[in-house]
């Protein structure tokens, strides 16, 4: 029996990933500071932080293979330095930690926003395309690009490490609003009065979770692999989901430099007022001015995942949000 670990595995991916090794017949343990929802089921869990070597070896005692999920997921953080420290530093920390154990399999869980260049265009991207540092939109991709280096340097040096570039992810149970999730919330809740036109690539997050587990059976040491599902626009998925939940969207298209202006107000709100997650951010603008459709045919092709229609998982993804907010108005 395989014996896995997931880092991260409390957060959304994460718990779904959990849930797709245990019935894939795996042994899974859980690493991270959260404890894991109810759903994690024999799963064992240790708690600990990514940046904690001496737990990590601890962790991965008896391990064939991790999968390394732990990270700030989100756009915007107190200290913007920890962006640096948890995405960067936490997989370097993991990847030294799963040498010394002699892991067999490492599945790095990078982003595609990681591969979005800087001129926006029509023209799909895939994982050939080659960016520096320099061309990341923001902190939180700048972080998650020297991960991802760190990762490709270590399968160069023979460490047997493969990289899964997830893209939006959607469905139920996201209690911890990673950004999709949040986008939905707010479009449903008519807390969001205008948006932004782009291209955006959502794919079930049950799907991802899988596409994690071919990733580690079938993928090539060093190689990087888009996990992703179906490229839509922002207005298509206005219509979807008005459609879907009977309530109107966004009423206003806003144009890229108000929209920066906006994201720039809603982060210096964050930082100086509320400190809490803001409604926008300049690096979520800056992704969206950079969007274009995503090719998922690698992984297609060569790990064999598939995906599950769209409009069924945005609509398990209203049904959820709905019920979330109902149970929050009780509780106020």
């Amino acid at each position: 029996m395989t014996k896995s670990l997931v880092t991260g595995g409390s957060g959304f991916i994460g718990r779904h990933l959990v849930e797709a090794l245990s019935a894939h017949g795996d042994s899974v343990r859980i690493f991270d500071q959260a404890i894991p929802a109810a759903s994690a089921g024999s799963a064992e869990f240790v708690q600990g932080s990514i940046l904690d070597r001496a737990s990590l070896i601890a962790a991965l005692k008896g391990v064939n293979c991790v999968y390394h999920l732990a990270g700030i997921a989100h756009l915007w953080c107190r200290q913007v330095g920890d962006f640096d420290s948890v995405n960067r530093v936490g997989t370097e920390t993991l990847l030294s930690a799963a040498a010394e154990t002699g892991v067999a399999r490492v599945v790095h869980c990078s982003t595609e926003a990681v591969l979005l260049p800087p001129q926006r265009s029509a023209e799909p991207i895939d994982e050939t395309v080659s960016l520096q540092l320099s061309d990341m939109a923001g902190p939180y991709t700048r972080s998650k690009f020297a991960a991802e280096q760190a990762a490709l340097t270590a399968a160069r040096s023979g460490q047997p490490v493969v990289v899964v570039n997830p893209t939006l992810p959607i469905g139920s149970g996201d209690y911890n609003l990673t950004p999709p999730t949040a986008m939905l919330a707010r479009l449903l809740g008519g807390q969001l009065s205008v948006s932004m036109d782009c291209v955006l690539n959502l794919a079930d997050v049950r799907d991802m979770a899988k596409g994690f587990i071919r990733a580690a059976e079938h993928g090539r040491v060093g190689e990087r692999y888009i996990l992703g599902g179906t490229n839509m626009s922002m207005r298509d998925l206005h219509a979807l989901l008005q459609r879907l939940s009977g309530k109107r969207p966004a009423r206003f298209w806003i144009p890229s430099l108000p929209a920066l202006a906006a994201g720039a107000a809603c982060e210096w709100v964050a930082n100086t007022v509320t400190h809490k997650m803001p409604a926008a951010t300049i690096e979520g603008v800056q992704l969206a001015l950079r969007s274009r459709p995503i090719d998922t045919s690698k992984a297609r092709n060569e790990l064999g995942t598939s995906v599950r229609p769209i409009e069924q998982s945005l609509a398990e993804s209203v049904e959820w949000i709905a019920a979330k907010a109902k149970i929050a108005s009780r509780a106020n």
